[in-house]
């Protein structure tokens, strides 16, 4: 009961701390901080966070590099941050944490529309689970498209009561650099582009068990590439110095949201499985409305809390599905090992009546193969 209450607490410290970066984030950016920039620096403090602990925990156990796994990692930093991060953040830039947070529930059934192409999940349409997630999946998509296309009207108003800093240094957030169909769109291509990431880390994953050295590489290779993306479009020196409110922010956004989450959710994936920890994504999505309503005074519209329904209801439906097929295939196993495991003993049973009903036969048998044996050597 306590080490079930422990990851129960972890998984909400992890998404409260999600939805912290959105907000500070978010909040910065409308103070002026380009999002390229904000880009560039999470790489570099998460690179400076997470290598003590590939030092100290692999360092007997890292296994060696290869150019095929170095080329993967890669690849990795490309999809995962440099591209990920960037649309991330002029997404985030263009729309609400509350957006953000319900268009990430879009991953696992992003995942799932890639990997089954590639063979590895099956569609299984014939099966209760195939169609579940089938239909988990378009109701996702279907939720992120009313949410992206239809505004409404207000659902929720402002709360009276806001962050000061937030007045003092942004604008309505409702109306500050928002564009409510690119905002969504980009957040989409980003959620995309995240579950290209999941499926490349798996292959990685396989093949070099060091998540912490090969976490390592690919933000390190990411603040190489998002520097220089980030100098590209924003050349000037001034637009990357960090006043206390946008350092706290990188700083935040390295260390903590990457870093740290990270080293707690790998832990919690451990104790629980990877379809407990994605239970908890929606409670993302609550954490970040309720704090953006209360520090940046968002407007709560009904095509986004819609939508946010709808995608979470999907969400929740894929992994369903995902769950009856993983018992399912469990079940197969068992069911295979018990079968094998009677047919050894009923062969053992047999041999066992053999000998001992034809002891003579099965001497003559044993002269014969050993003669044999001596003949041919």
């Amino acid at each position: 009961m306590g080490n079930e209450l422990m990851v129960f607490m972890i998984m909400m410290i992890v998404q409260v701390a999600y939805a912290g970066m959105v907000i500070i984030s978010k909040l910065v950016m409308d103070g002026g901080m380009n999002a390229f920039v904000q880009s560039a620096y999470r790489p570099i403090f998460a690179t400076i966070s997470i290598a003590p602990f590939a030092f100290f925990l692999e360092r007997k156990t890292r296994p060696k590099m290869t150019r095929s796994i170095l080329f993967q990692i890669f690849l990795c930093s490309i999809f995962g941050i440099t591209a990920n991060q960037n649309i991330y953040f002029i997404g985030l830039k263009n729309s609400t944490p509350t957006i953000v947070s319900a268009i990430d529930n879009l991953i696992p059934a992003f995942t799932f529309i890639i990997a089954v192409p590639l063979g590895i999940e099956k569609l299984g349409l014939r099966s209760i689970a195939g169609q579940t997630k089938f239909w988990g999946t378009i109701i996702c998509v279907g939720g992120a498209m009313l949410l992206s296309l239809y505004h409404g009207k207000v659902v929720i108003g402002q709360l009276g009561f806001h962050w000061k800093y937030a007045e003092n240094t942004s604008k309505d957030v409702n109306s500050a650099n928002s564009n409510f169909f690119l905002g969504p769109f980009l957040l989409i291509v980003s959620s995309l582009t995240y579950a290209i990431w999941l499926i490349i880390q798996a292959r990685v994953n396989e093949k070099y068990a060091a998540p912490y050295t090969s976490t390592t590489l690919m933000c390190l290779m990411a603040s190489v590439e998002c520097v220089i993306i980030g100098f590209c479009v924003v050349p000037k020196l001034s637009e990357w110095k960090l006043n206390p409110i946008r350092a706290v922010s990188v700083v935040y956004n390295g260390a903590m949201a990457t870093s740290f989450t990270y080293y707690l959710s790998s832990w919690c994936i451990e104790k629980k499985g990877p379809l407990y920890v994605s239970m908890f994504n929606p409670l993302f999505l609550v954490i970040s409305a309720f704090l953006s309503w209360i520090l940046l005074r968002e407007k709560l519209y009904l095509g986004v809390v819609l939508g946010s329904i709808i995608i979470v209801a999907g969400m929740y439906g894929f992994l369903w599905g995902k769950k009856m097929e993983t018992s399912s295939e469990d079940i197969d196993v068992l069911e295979l090992t018990k079968e094998k495991k009677q047919l050894s003993t009923k062969l053992q049973v047999d041999l066992e009546l053999q000998l001992t009903q034809n002891p003579k036969d099965n001497n003559n048998n044993n002269i014969k193969q050993i003669t044999e044996s001596k003949t041919e050597l």
